[in-house]
């Protein structure tokens, strides 16, 4: 058996409650950085740990790009990427002229199409550029082997309620596959029936 070197990474946020100065941020950082953590994914939020429940604790704490662009210049020599409120291929650009990376979250599992672009812009890679709904009929088969195996639809069909998010019946899309999915009879009818929405 041969042992093989990945790199250690952890994901923290700028702060908790009032233990958020810069200072104290970049002290943790130096300590996990010299026990032998080399990549750091940081969420640009301080969390409040007394107050705010996990939802709250993504939206209300404000952002703060700039923390995370000091310690990208404090320990040029790690691997920082950034996460927290990136919506856009065109805001992952920008904050990569100051990070080593970007990290989508939220809105890479409620937009899952914005991926489709990453290939093309972030490596230059010629991607064969697919409709949402090419994409999901890529999805089917397994769907259907999933379903023959008894999971339930809505099991599968719940990570691409967001696929035609701001597209015309986008909505009409979500909606249906929201309220049928779930029933134990579902099948692929369901989610058939819900692309009729959009096509």
């Amino acid at each position: 058996m041969t042992s093989v070197n990945l790199p250690i990474t952890i994901k923290c946020r700028i702060g908790i409650d009032d233990r958020d100065s810069q200072r104290e941020l970049e002290d943790f950082i130096g300590t996990v950085a010299n026990a032998g953590c080399d990549t750091f994914i940081v969420h640009a939020r301080k969390a409040i740990l007394s107050g705010l429940s996990p939802k709250e604790n993504r939206e209300i704490p404000p952002l703060n790009y700039d923390s995370v662009f000091a310690v990208k210049q404090a320990f040029p020599e790690l691997s920082i990427i950034i996460n927290g409120g990136i919506k856009t291929i065109e805001d992952a650009e920008s904050l990569l002229k100051k990070t080593d990376g970007v990290m989508l979250g939220r809105e890479a599992y409620q937009n899952p199409f914005i991926l489709n672009e990453v290939d093309a812009v972030f490596f230059g890679t010629a991607t064969n550029v697919q409709t949402r709904t090419e994409t999901l009929q890529k999805f089917m088969p397994y769907i259907e082997q999933e379903l023959e195996r008894g999971t339930p639809l809505h099991h599968m069909t719940r990570h691409i309620l967001g696929l035609y998010k701001g597209q015309k019946g986008g909505k009409n899309f979500r909606r249906h596959l929201s309220e049928n999915s779930y029933k134990k009879t579902a099948d692929i009818g369901v989610l058939l029936d819900a692309i009729s929405y959009v096509d």
